[in-house]
């Protein structure tokens, strides 16, 4: 991680060298650096704690939480808001304690002006009431649940929720009158992922072929032997699949499903199944899989073609994803709220500019964040895994619908 270069303090003005040689020292040296630009006034080191995980199932997320807001940090020159700033990594874990333990050294040892990252959004959750009390800006790059205090939340991906909001319309299109399968991990944007697609999908008279009529849960983390689920979904009379995994669990699920009694019903997911680094191991069997996301690297316009050079040029051979975009945006909301927050802002500074910014150019397009749930306003995109030459890729079909508002 590059270190923020080092700054000067400015040297008095002529007319502060006349008024030290009139004798008035005493009286004025204080006043000097006030007036005229003196240490105190010297943009400060600006410190954003990325809380994500580092290591385990969920560490290819982590990294890419990491990457994209570094990545924006590169290139402006290590600085957010005109401040020198540096990205502080805590380990967010698999347990609520350590995430709030993390966050805990964050905001007393490291002196942290905002909070970024957080890959499981019951994490956000068990750190909010740290985030009140300090009353610093958490800026998440993933996802969370619907909260009721958003005063100090902010999130520039997506509620966790959505995918399946958006992807319920196109799969009861697609499938009529047939019956859905729903499956997804044990976690908090499982469980949210999986109630945005039930209940949208069933209030457009659509059915669920699990038995009850609710989704089923695998253990999270962990679950590698999805057999047993799809000999369940085989017993169903299911029409079609629709799925919420990601990282290795996205992987396993994927080629088991391809290799199964089951394999030649349509499978629909949340964006995430089949994201680069997943659908690089999953292979052919992703191969037609349609699913629904907030953004896609082939998107034609400026800010994202200009996001993709310059993650090309910085990780080549990776496929830029949401967590990237949606992390690179977080670092992007910092940088324009600490410039307007005036010199040296307090976190609660910072997050009263953040709720003036209006409407932000990103990869993904203009969005802006929702005045009830912090959340953007934003598109969701039809993709489907083709074909793109030798590589499979998730190619942009149409737009889905806008959420947020």
């Amino acid at each position: 991680m590059r270190r923020p270069t080092s700054w000067q303090r400015p040297h008095l003005t002529r007319a502060g060298h006349r008024l030290l040689a009139a004798g008035l020292v005493g009286v004025l040296v204080a006043g000097t650096a006030g007036c005229f630009g003196g240490a105190d006034d010297a943009p400060q080191l600006i410190k954003i704690g990325m809380l994500a995980n580092i290591d385990g199932q969920l560490e290819a997320p982590g990294s890419e939480l990491r990457d994209g807001f570094q990545l924006y940090l590169d290139m402006h020159g290590g600085q957010l808001g005109g401040h020198p700033a540096e990205m502080v990594v805590a380990d967010e874990g698999y347990d609520p304690q350590v995430a709030v333990e993390s966050a805990t050294r964050l905001l007393e040892q490291d002196g942290v002006s905002a909070i970024t990252g957080i890959i499981n959004g019951g994490n956000v959750t068990a750190i909010l009431p740290l985030i009140n009390e300090r009353q610093v800006p958490l800026v998440g790059g993933l996802g969370r649940p619907e909260i009721d205090d958003v005063t100090y939340v902010w999130h520039t991906n997506l509620l966790s929720e959505e995918p399946g909001v958006a992807m319920a319309p196109f799969v009861k299109q697609e499938v009529g009158n047939g019956r859905v399968y729903a499956i997804g991990p044990d976690f908090q944007g499982g469980r949210d992922e999986l109630r945005g697609f039930v209940d949208t999908f069933k209030g457009l008279g659509g059915r669920i072929a699990n038995p009850g009529g609710q989704a089923v849960f695998s253990p999270f983390p962990g679950t590698t032997d999805f057999q047993p689920y799809l000999e369940e979904i085989a017993e169903s009379d299911a029409d079609a699949i629709y799925c919420f995994f990601d990282a290795q669990s996205a992987i396993s699920f994927v080629q088991q499903y391809a290799e199964s009694d089951v394999a030649d019903l349509p499978l629909y997911a949340a964006g995430f199944v089949t994201e680069p680094a997943s659908l690089e191991a999953q292979g052919e069997a992703a191969e037609g899989i349609y699913n629904g996301l907030n953004y896609s690297p082939d998107l034609d316009n400026a800010a994202n073609r200009e996001f993709v050079a310059a993650w090309n040029a910085a990780y080549p051979g990776r496929v830029p994803t949401s967590i990237v975009m949606a992390s690179y945006d977080a670092a992007a909301v910092l940088d324009r709220a600490i410039a307007a927050a005036g010199t040296n802002p307090t976190p609660a500074q910072i997050n009263a500019a953040i709720a003036n910014l209006g409407q932000l150019t990103s990869p993904r397009g203009p969005w802006q964040f929702a005045k009830t749930t912090h959340a953007p306003i934003q598109k969701w995109y039809l993709r489907q895994v083709r074909r793109d030459g030798r590589a499979l890729a998730n190619v942009v079909v149409s737009e889905l619908t806008t959420l947020g508002g």
